[in-house]
């Protein structure tokens, strides 16, 4: 027999009673085993008569073998009984135990049921949007920019003209570190130096040198330079322009775009791109204004430890990207300044709502019998197979069928409360 008791944070305490025959037969089960093993004096391994044996095992040691015997088993009986699934692992307590009957008290969390409140009557509003002739001229300039070719220029560098120039930073009359390079290539008017670096530069020819008297910004991320006054010595090495390539045929064949012969065809690609672009945008801000007011009418006490994994999972998502850059966990933190607490911390809020999210889907899902058929499950299996480069079976080894059915059930929740408020 199985009872179970919820607490805070959706931990609870099932109690699982054994007792009569049953109990008795783990018990004598358990002495048997204790009798092979006794070791008495006069007599070899487990041969010692019944009546001795009985003598030197005592009842609390017979009792305690016979739980440790039979604990995952007795769970598992009562998880069954009761219908729960633990969302960590169970600790055991005896609760009572003689010899007619044996209380086990197993602790654990569960998933917490959300209440949600009126979904049906949330928007998922699309914002209008338009792509201008100002927007499309304005992107094919920066195609234009991109091909540009760079030329030396021999007069005075102008806002937009890049420099090649030596510098070095001092600080009370000493260099500091990361302040000094040779042949840098700087674009003025990119904002890539501090404030008045660039401007202080704009008309400079090849050869000059000038010093530049400067101030970090208050909040500069190195504390030793933050707010500091220094001088930057600097070297004009060459004075470069952009040649912008006209907008014709030619340009528009060059780009080696699908379907883009002419300046016409152009226009046509990039307002299309443009307008998918912003339809895009504009979903996503609906999707997410839609998730953030839906979040509100979730009601549900998250256990810590839900929170937890999902932190936890970001952070190896973050680390896995990173690795695609050659970048370690570890080494980004150190760049960033940050602790693995401080990067948790940061993850926390973020996860709660995520969580709180995906269980109010859950509860939808539930109050309008979503349940996926098994092409979509077996759908879903191939779109993951595919994004990642894997074949079908070798994805569900690493994902249950379980998690694709609460996933699908969760994407089908969504696409009803998308439907809900379209229809209103």
């Amino acid at each position: 027999m199985a009872t179970w008791t919820l607490k805070e944070k959706s931990v609870g305490d099932m109690i699982v009673t054994i007792e009569g025959e049953e109990w008795k037969k783990a018990v004598n089960k358990a002495f048997k085993k204790l009798a092979k093993n006794l070791e008495l004096p006069g007599f070899r391994k487990g041969s010692a008569p019944i009546s001795l044996a009985e003598k030197r095992i005592p009842a609390a040691e017979r009792f305690l073998e016979a739980v440790n015997d039979n604990a995952n088993e007795w769970m598992r009986n009562g998880l069954k009984e009761l219908g729960l699934s633990p969302i960590t692992q169970p600790q055991l307590d005896i609760k009572d135990v003689n010899e007619e009957k044996v209380e086990l008290v197993y602790t654990f969390t569960v998933e917490p049921e959300a209440k949600v409140g009126d979904y049906k009557a949330l928007e998922y509003k699309v914002e209008d949007y338009t792509v201008t002739d100002d927007e499309v001229n304005e992107e094919i300039g920066r195609m234009q920019n991109q091909y540009a070719d760079m030329e030396v220029k021999e007069g005075e560098a102008e806002n937009g003209d890049t420099v090649n120039i030596d510098y070095k930073g001092l600080k009370d009359g000493v260099a500091f570190d990361g302040g000094t390079a040779n042949g840098y290539d700087l674009e003025l008017g990119s904002g890539s130096f501090i404030p008045g670096f660039e401007e202080q530069l704009i008309g400079v020819k090849a050869g000059d040198e000038k010093s530049l008297n400067l101030s970090f910004p208050a909040d500069y991320h190195a504390e030793d330079l933050a707010g500091a006054e220094v001088v930057f010595e600097v070297k004009v090495n060459e004075v470069k322009t952009k040649s912008i390539p006209a907008l014709d045929d030619d340009f528009a064949k060059e780009l080696n775009i699908k379907g883009v012969e002419t300046v016409e065809d152009l226009n046509k690609n990039v307002r299309e791109r443009l307008e998918t672009r912003k339809k895009n945008d504009a979903e996503n801000k609906a999707q997410n204004d839609l998730m953030e007011a839906f979040a509100e009418i979730v009601d549900v006490d998250i256990p810590d430890v839900m929170i937890e994994d999902e932190v936890q999972g970001q952070i190896n998502q973050l680390a896995n990207q990173l690795q695609q850059y050659g970048m370690s966990l570890t080494s980004y933190l150190q760049m960033m300044g940050q602790s693995a607490d401080d990067l948790k911390a940061s993850y926390s809020d973020q996860a709660a709502k995520t969580v709180k999210i995906r269980l109010g889907l859950e509860a939808v899902a539930k109050a309008e019998n979503l349940e996926p058929s098994a092409e979509e499950i077996q759908k879903q299996y191939e779109e993951i197979a595919e994004q990642y480069g894997m074949k079908v079976d070798e994805v569900k080894t690493y994902i249950s069928q379980d998690m694709i059915r609460t996933d699908v059930r969760n994407m089908k929740a969504m696409e009803l409360l998308r439907g809900e408020s379209a229809a209103e």
